[in-house]
């Protein structure tokens, strides 16, 4: 049982605040992904959790201990770091067995050790061969099975798959993934990549300029995101965006974007449920996935002209860039839905897919429809 827990976590570098009150706590057996842009303080927490960095205030506790003032050393994880950091002159088999030789274990039970790690990370026959002889994902489930092969408390990965090519950092994910079910072992795992946490995490932790924004499960982060950060870097395309104004009329609600000349169409419970609807004009921010906006090639009820700029063709599927008013909304279609950039097609906003933001804070208002 391994439970890690961080509670009011302040770091300065200087006069820079790289991470501002943080509060988490992590389960036994939980992989955590820390995801944000680069310089939001993600690493600087991961190596406060190994020891590798000081903090200045709070506390971080593992089982329940505070090891905020123990060595490294002294606190039972293990970490994996973006460069594969192997020794060259070292076989793969004297790679993995070096922790285990630095705690003075058995030479039969290192070898039994290492070679039950090589079998799970699929390297048995690689055990001869030194690094510069291995590809870039095979140093790196070395690199992986050196921090494993002693069974930490925890496993701390900070961006590992980050400098391989886009075809082994999928095998890689899946890898990954596969050794924390089979281990078992709490893991903190950091990307700027949100595929990556996406895919991997039990429960992701958005940063955003040394504070959290989030926690959620990939869904919830996705379908409910916290605010305007947290919906516009999580997703791919990202969240469209827009001011707009809504008000009411002859029983109806309608959903205004800058600049357009026409209204989206919403149901009446709207204007009950938001505040900012009941006052004629009042603005808000609207956001809404590519797949919220539905697209078709006739005239209909509800729909409104748009004409189609970009079109970026994916294979299984089309993101079109559509002009409504001021602002371009995003939507995805199927592959070759709309044949030409400068069609007129007709678009509406799915109102179960809307988000609705405080525009001055950017925080959601937690209505959907």
């Amino acid at each position: 049982m391994t439970q890690i827990e961080l509670r009011g976590i302040q770091k300065y570098f200087g006069a820079v605040q790289v991470i501002k009150d943080l509060n988490l706590a992590i389960a036994d057996n939980e992989f955590i992904v820390l995801l944000g842009q680069s310089g939001c303080g993600k690493t600087t927490t991961l190596r406060a959790v190994a020891g590798l960095e000081t903090i200045d205030e709070g506390d971080i506790l593992i089982d329940g201990q505070p090891v905020q003032h123990m060595k490294a050393s002294d606190r039972d994880i293990a970490m994996v770091f973006q460069s594969f950091s192997l020794y060259p002159h070292m076989t793969v088999y004297e790679n993995i067995a070096f922790p285990l030789r630095a705690t003075r274990m058995s030479r039969s039970g290192v070898d039994n050790a290492v070679c039950e790690m090589a079998r799970v990370l699929r390297i048995s026959d690689l055990l001869d061969r030194k690094p510069s002889a291995l590809s870039g994902g095979d140093m790196q489930r070395v690199a992986i099975g050196r921090a494993l092969v002693r069974k930490p408390k925890a496993m701390l990965m900070d961006e590992p798959i980050g400098a391989l090519d886009a075809k082994l950092r999928e095998e890689m994910r899946a890898e990954i993934k596969r050794l924390h079910i089979k281990q078992g072992s709490t893991t903190i795992y950091v990307t700027h990549d949100q595929v990556e946490a996406m895919s991997l995490a039990d429960r992701i932790v958005i940063m955003h300029e040394g504070s959290l924004q989030q926690v959620g499960t990939p869904e919830q982060v996705y379908s409910q995101p916290a605010n305007i950060f947290v919906a516009q870097f999580v997703g791919s395309p990202v969240m469209n965006v827009a001011e707009a104004s809504v008000r009411e009329e002859a029983g109806h609600v309608r959903v205004e974007l800058k600049g357009a000349q026409r209204a989206f169409d919403f149901p009446a419970e709207l204007a009950g449920r938001l505040p900012s609807a009941k006052g004629e004009n009042d603005n808000l921010t609207l956001g809404v996935r590519p797949e919220g906006v539905i697209v078709v090639r006739e005239a209909r009820d509800g729909f409104m002209p748009v004409e189609a700029h970009i079109i970026e063709p994916l294979g299984s599927h089309d993101i079109v860039d559509l002009k409504v008013g001021e602002q371009m909304l995003r939507a995805r279609t199927k592959s070759g839905f709309v044949p030409r950039a400068g069609d007129t097609v007709w678009a509406r906003i799915d109102p179960a897919q809307a988000h609705f933001f405080n525009t001055a804070t950017g925080s959601s208002l937690g209505i959907r429809l």
